[in-house]
């Protein structure tokens, strides 16, 4: 089989040659549709960049207490009526200064750079959303065998140069639930499931990070009103304990999230809560839901 030329693989497949240039090249001379100002009928509640995946480093009481994971960043500004777009390559770009800079993943430096975007784009209002797995040593309780888990985290953060900070926290992690209702009625056991719980937090003005690590604050949370923990690893003497600390503490998912609800209620640095617990059911086809929100 006699292949052609590289070029002219392309043109059969249907690149042609390029065309005269007519359009200036350089930046000054180009127009600037985005800067264009008239009445374009709406404000747009927020308009930005969506589905950023950075490399970050985080910090954490719990080991590993350095890490990098993998964040998703949304981030997004307001815009009047007046103004017919917003300029795109700004996010970008901020958000590569600040991890040019090896800043951890923080609320202060998400704060950095909320004010960074602000400045920017000339804008009051930026809104800024990043999610990523945090990982953590988890120990088997005989065997003490360890391994990682993982909590799904999210930062919710809303600035405005006149009204300050809004900050929402969310973690989700997996639990074990043991059934009450079978465990009355069953000769011999009791099914049970994984659960979802998921909790979002709004913060005290006054809330330090640094002497509160609130992931561990909301893992505890879950993790400490479930039936049982989840574990990576567990040889036989570890699931003989798992399975009966399961047994000794049922669970609805109306008893979890009230529960749960209860921790947060007595965090002093939480204003407001959403919790929700959602089981992937043994022995139905549905999933079981429960959800509290609630604000001091």
């Amino acid at each position: 089989m006699e292949i052609p030329l590289k070029a002219e693989r392309h043109a059969l497949f249907g690149s042609v040659s390029p065309s005269v240039k007519t359009k200036p090249t350089e930046k000054e001379h180009m127009q600037d549709l985005q800067n264009t100002h008239k009445d374009f009928l709406f404000d747009v509640n927020l308009v930005g960049v969506a589905n950023v995946k950075r490399p970050v480093q985080i910090k954490s009481t719990s080991s590993p207490v350095n890490q990098t994971t993998v964040a998703t960043f949304s981030m997004g500004a307001q815009l009047n009526r007046y103004a017919k777009g917003t300029n795109m390559s700004r996010f970008l770009t901020a958000l590569e200064e600040f991890n040019g800079q090896n800043q951890t993943l923080s609320l202060a430096s998400l704060k950095n750079l909320a004010r960074s975007l602000a400045d920017r784009l000339n804008q009051d209002m930026i809104h800024i959303h990043v999610a990523f797995p945090w990982f953590y040593s988890r120990e088997a309780p005989t065997s003490l065998q360890s391994a990682h888990n993982h909590s799904e985290i999210e930062i919710s953060l809303n600035y405005s140069k006149t009204l300050g900070f809004k900050t929402e926290l969310t973690l989700a992690c997996l639990v074990t639930t043991l059934c009450p209702c079978s465990k009355e009625i069953s000769e011999y056991s009791a099914h049970n499931q994984r659960g979802e719980v998921k909790m979002s937090v709004e913060l005290c003005e006054d809330f330090d990070e640094d002497k509160i690590d609130w992931k561990n604050e909301l893992l505890v949370a879950a993790e400490s009103n479930a039936s049982a923990r989840i574990h990576p690893i567990l040889k036989r003497p570890d699931e003989k304990v798992v399975t009966e600390q399961a047994f000794e503490n049922p669970r609805f998912v109306e008893d979890l999230v009230r529960l749960v609800a209860a921790d947060l209620y007595e965090y002093d640095w939480v204003t407001a809560f959403k919790v929700t617990c959602q089981n992937q059911e043994s022995i139905h086809l549905h999933d079981a839901v429960a959800k509290i929100t609630y604000k001091k």
